[in-house]
C-alpha cells in the first residue's frame, strides 16, 4: 500500500539559522567595528607593518645598550680582564697544559705557572684573559677562584671517570652560585680505537650535563679550531655574573704589599700594619667607607684608594711610575666621618637596670607553680584567673547565680552538663596531642567540674621501695623496646626517682598551644646570653634591606679601574699565610654586614648522607664571601602567630630545617654551603701548597659538603622552644578517672606541674586531679575512657639560644673527629 501523503505540519519549535560566511580573516572594517570602544592591550592592538619595524628597532636597540652596559667594563685599552678559572676535575690532568692549548690556538707562548693567575692579550678580539690556574684539585682553592671568576672552565679526562672529589668540587661549585660554564676533554686523541671518540664525548657531555644542563658541547683541547671556539666564546660572551655576587663590589688580588718590619718576631707577632691590595674593580662602585673582607683572613676598614694602571707600550715604565707618584697623592676615594667601624656589638648601657623593673615572676622559689602561657597558677594571688563556673540549675540568671556558694543541681544526678557563663572551657584542638589543645581535635569536651566517678570507698597505699623499683625498670625497659621500634616520643625524657622534677625542669614551662599560645619573654632575661641585647635588631629588614642595595648603587671607584686599597690595622702574622700563588679575593661589605645578630638559614641536608645530623654539632659554613665555624640550632620551618617554633634534636637526610646561630648579618638570599670537617692531610711536592723551594706550608684541611641552604632575613624575635616530654603509665583506670604512675616520684613535683595539661597518644585530654600517697602517684580525669596500652604525657618547653660563631681560620687547631660525637643531653 502506498504511503499516505502528509498534507499538515506544524511549524518547528526552534528557529533554524543559517550558515556564516566562513571566511579566515575579518575585514579592516570588521575589525575596526570590533575595536571601537574598547582598550586593548600593545600586545593585543594590531600593529601596522611600520609600527612592528619600529617595534623591532627598539628592541635591538635596548638589547644592544644593555650588552654594552655589562661589557663596557672590558672594553678599552684600560679594561677590565676577564676572569677565568680553570678547575681539573680528574687525577692527573694538567690545567696548565689546559691553558697553553687554548693559548697555542691564537698562536700566544706566555709562560703559564703550575698553579696560580696569569694575564694575556687577545689582539684578534681585542680582550685580555686572566686566567686562574687550579693547580690541583683543592677543594677551598676552586671555591675561591670560582667565586671572582667570569667563566668557569672545567677539565675532563677521557680515560678516568670523575671520583668523589671530583664531584664534591663540582656540586660545591654549583652551590655557591657559578657564572658562565665551559667544559673541555684533555688527551682525546689518545683514545683507541678512534671510533670510540664520538661514544666518550657524548658520555662526558651527559655527565656535566647532570649539573649544569645548559652546556651544549665539550670541547676537546687536541684539535685547534675547538680550543679556537673556546677563546672566542671567552672574550665575546657576556658573562651573566651572580646575583649575590653583583650586589657587592669585589677585586681578585694581584698584589699584597707588606710593611717592612725592624722589631724582632715576638714583637711583630702582636703588630698591625698597613698592607696595600693591588687588583681591578669588579660588580659595585667601591667605596672606602665600607668595609672589606678579604679572603680568611677578616674584616678592615681601607684607608684610601688610589690608581695603579699597568705598564703598556705606549706608556712607558717611566710615566707609569710617573702616574703612579701622582696618583698616590691624589687618592680616588678616602673614608668620610660616616666610615662603618669594626665593633660587632652595640654599646654595652652603663645604666644598670632597677631591680625592681623585672616581673615577680623571675623568683622561682616564691612560686607554687609551673609557668602555663604567661600565668603561674595556683599562686596566692589568683586575680588574673577566671572563675570556675558553677554547677547551677538551668535558666539560673547572672544575678541568681551569685546567691549560690557551691555547686547546686536540679535534679538527682551529678552528671548533668555544665553551663559555660563565660566561655572559658572552649578549647581550639588541631595537630598532634604534643602540640597542646590543638591536637585533640574531634574530641567531647573535658567534664573538669564533674563529679568523680572513683569508687569513694578504695584506699590508696604506697608500694614498697623495692617493689616499685622493681615495676618501673620493668616498666621502662618495655618503653624502651617499643621507642626503638617506632620512635613515637622522639622528646620523651626519664626522669630519676630520686631527682626533683621541679628543680631540674625549673626553665620548662607549659603551653596550651605551641601555635598560638602567647610566649612570656621576661622569664627567659635571667639565661639570656651576655651580649644578648647588644646584637643587631632589624624591625622593618625589607625595607632596610632596600636602603642598603640602593645605597652600594652610588658613589665608589668606577669598576674597571686597576687600584691599590690601602688597609689599616692588618695583624702581620697574616703574611706567614698568604700565598701568591693560591687566588685571594677582596670582597667590599654591605653597610651593617660587620655586626652580629640572630641569623637564620635554611638548611637542607644531602640525601646521601649516612646518618642524622645532631644540633649544635660544629660545622663550617661558607655564605658569600665569609666562612665561620658554628653550632647551629635546628628548628622547624614556617609562620607562626606566636613566632614560636619548636627544636629538633636531629636533622635527617633529605630534610630542610632552620638552622640558627649568632653571626654577622648577610643581607639578601646569599647561598649557604654547610661542611664537615674532618683531619687534615699535610703533602708535599706538586700536591700542596709548597713555595718554589719546597717548604710545606700549613696543612690543609680535608672538608665534606653535608648540606646546603640559603639565608634568611634574621630575628631576634624568633623563639626556639626545646619540647620535653614527661609520659606515665595508667595503674589503674576506672571509666575517666585514672591513676598515672612513673611520670613524677613525689606529692611536691605533682603540686607543681598540677596545672599542666595531660594527653595520651591517642588523643585523649585530661588534667591532674589529685595527688596520691608521697611517691608521685596522682588521680586524672580524661574527656573519654583510655586504653590501658595507652601512654600519659605531658609536655614542656624552654627556649634554647643561638650559640656564637667564630671566623674560620685554615691554620688553626683541628678537633678530634670523636669530639663531634658527643652523648646527646636531652635536658640541658
Amino acid at each position: 500500500m502506498a504511503p499516505i501523503a502528509d498534507l499538515h505540519h506544524h511549524r518547528s519549535t526552534t528557529k533554524a539559522f543559517h550558515k556564516p560566511f566562513k571566511a579566515r580573516h575579518l575585514t579592516k572594517s570588521k575589525v575596526e567595528s570590533s575595536e571601537r570602544g574598547t582598550r586593548r592591550t600593545p600586545h593585543q592592538q594590531v600593529m601596522s607593518k611600520f609600527d612592528r619595524r619600529n617595534q623591532a628597532k627598539q628592541k635591538r636597540m635596548t638589547n644592544h645598550a644593555d650588552h654594552v652596559k655589562a661589557t663596557s667594563v672590558f672594553s678599552g685599552r684600560d679594561g677590565a680582564p676577564r676572569t677565568v678559572a680553570v678547575v681539573p676535575l680528574c687525577e692527573g690532568l694538567s690545567a696548565s697544559a689546559a691553558v697553553k692549548s687554548l693559548n697555542s690556538s691564537l698562536d700566544v707562548e706566555d709562560e703559564v705557572p703550575d698553579n696560580g693567575w696569569v694575564r694575556m692579550n687577545v689582539d684578534r678580539f681585542k680582550q685580555k684573559l686572566q686566567y686562574i690556574v687550579v693547580g690541583r684539585r683543592d677543594l677551598l682553592q676552586a671555591l675561591d677562584a670560582c667565586r671572582v671568576a667570569d667563566f668557569v672552565v672545567f677539565v675532563l679526562s677521557p680515560e678516568q671517570e670523575v671520583d668523589e672529589t671530583g664531584e664534591l668540587m663540582l656540586k660545591s661549585i654549583e652551590s655557591q652560585g657559578v657564572s658562565n660554564v665551559l667544559t673541555v676533554v684533555q688527551g682525546l686523541d689518545t683514545v683507541e680505537p678512534a671510533k670510540r671518540k664520538p661514544q666518550v664525548v657524548t658520555s662526558l657531555k651527559s655527565f656535566i650535563t647532570h649539573f649544569f644542563p645548559a652546556q651544549e658541547k665539550v670541547h676537546s683541547l687536541d684539535s685547534r679550531q675547538e680550543c679556537a671556539n673556546v677563546v672566542r666564546s671567552l672574550c665575546t660572551v657576556t658573562p651573566k655574573g651572580v646575583r649575590w655576587r653583583e650586589d657587592r663590589s669585589w677585586m681578585l688580588v694581584e698584589e699584597a704589599r707588606w710593611p717592612t718590619s725592624e722589631g724582632n718576631q715576638t714583637e711583630s707577632a702582636t703588630l698591625s700594619g698597613t698592607v696595600v691590595l693591588t687588583g681591578v674593580v669588579r660588580g659595585r662602585g667601591l667605596k672606602a667607607d665600607r668595609l672589606v673582607q678579604v679572603g680568611d683572613w677578616g674584616d678592615f676598614q681601607i684607608e684610601k684608594i688610589v690608581a695603579a694602571p699597568l705598564e703598556s707600550k705606549r706608556r712607558g715604565k717611566e710615566d707609569a711610575m710617573a702616574v703612579e707618584e701622582a696618583s698616590e697623592e691624589n687618592a680616588l676615594d678616602q673614608p668620610t666621618v660616616d666610615q662603618d667601624d669594626l665593633n660587632e656589638l652595640a654599646p654595652e648601657e652603663i645604666a644598670m637596670e632597677d631591680a625592681a623593673a623585672y616581673p615577680v615572676s623571675l623568683a622561682p622559689s616564691e612560686r607554687k607553680g609551673v609557668l602555663l602561657d604567661d600565668h603561674h597558677y595556683f599562686d596566692d594571688d589568683e586575680s588574673h584567673i577566671p572563675n570556675m563556673p558553677k554547677k547551677l540549675p538551668k535558666g539560673t540568671s547572672n544575678y541568681q547565680a551569685a546567691w549560690y556558694l557551691g555547686d547546686v543541681s536540679d535534679s538527682g544526678s551529678e552528671f548533668d552538663d555544665v553551663e559555660d557563663v563565660d566561655g572559658d572551657l572552649d578549647m581550639e584542638r588541631s595537630a598532634v596531642p604534643a602540640d597542646g589543645v590543638e591536637g585533640l581535635q574531634d574530641m567531647p569536651e573535658p567534664t573538669e567540674v564533674g563529679a568523680s566517678e572513683y569508687p569513694q570507698s578504695e584506699m590508696f597505699l604506697d608500694p614498697s621501695p623495692d617493689e616499685e623499683a622493681e615495676q618501673l625498670a620493668e616498666y621502662r625497659a618495655r618503653r624502651k623496646d617499643e621507642a626503638e621500634e617506632d620512635l613515637e616520643f622522639p622528646d620523651e625524657i626519664e626522669l630519676h626517682p630520686n631527682v626533683l622534677a621541679r628543680e631540674r625542669l625549673a626553665r620548662y614551662r607549659g603551653l596550651k598551644s605551641l601555635r598560638t599560645s602567647q610566649w612570656e619573654t621576661e622569664e627567659d632575661k635571667p639565661y639570656e646570653p651576655e651580649d644578648w641585647s647588644r646584637l643587631l635588631e632589624i624591625g622593618d629588614y625589607k625595607g632596610a634591606k632596600s636602603r642598603v642595595l640602593r645605597e652600594a648603587l652610588v658613589g665608589g671607584v668606577t669598576p674597571g679601574i686597576r687600584v691599590h686599597v690601602h688597609l689599616r690595622g692588618v695583624p702581620l702574622t697574616l703574611q706567614g699565610s698568604y700565598n701568591p700563588s693560591r687566588p685571594l679575593a677582596l670582597f667590599s661589605l654591605l653597610r651593617h654586614e660587620h655586626k652580629r645578630t640572630s641569623v637564620d638559614y635554611s638548611m637542607t641536608l644531602a640525601s646521601e648522607y649516612p646518618a642524622p645530623l645532631r644540633s649544635k654539632t660544629e660545622l663550617i659554613m661558607q655564605c658569600g664571601p665569609r666562612r665561620f665555624v658554628i653550632n647551629p640550632l635546628f628548628s622547624q620551618a614556617g609562620n607562626t602567630p606566636n613566632n614560636v617554633h619548636k627544636f629538633d634534636r636531629y636533622l635527617h637526610p633529605g630534610r630542610t630545617a632552620i638552622a640558627s646561630f649568632v653571626a654577622p648579618l648577610t643581607w639578601g638570599a646569599v647561598p649557604a654551603l654547610f661542611f664537615k670537617q674532618s683531619s687534615p692531610a699535610a703533602t708535599t711536592g706538586s700536591n700542596s701548597d709548597a713555595t718554589t723551594d719546597g717548604n710545606l706550608l700549613i696543612p690543609q684541611p680535608t672538608l665534606e659538603l653535608i648540606a646546603t641552604g640559603t639565608s634568611l632575613p634574621p630575628s631576634m624575635s624568633r623563639i626556639i622552644a626545646k619540647r620535653i616530654i614527661l609520659t606515665g603509665h595508667p595503674y589503674k583506670i576506672h571509666k575517666k578517672l585514672v591513676t598515672v604512675r612513673y611520670m613524677f616520684f613525689n606529692s611536691e613535683d605533682v603540686a607543681w606541674f598540677k596545672a599542666l595539661q595531660l594527653w595520651t597518644k591517642r588523643g585523649r585530654s585530661g588534667y591532674v586531679k589529685e595527688s596520691l600517697g608521697t611517691h608521685g602517684y596522682f588521680k586524672a580525669t580524661f574527656d573519654g575512657k583510655i586504653n590501658p596500652q595507652d601512654a600519659v604525657g605531658v609536655s614542656l618547653y624552654k627556649r634554647v639560644f643561638p650559640r656564637t660563631a667564630r671566623v674560620w681560620r685554615p691554620e688553626e687547631g683541628r678537633r678530634d673527629a670523636d669530639m663531634d660525637e658527643m652523648v646527646p643531653d636531652l635536658v640541658a
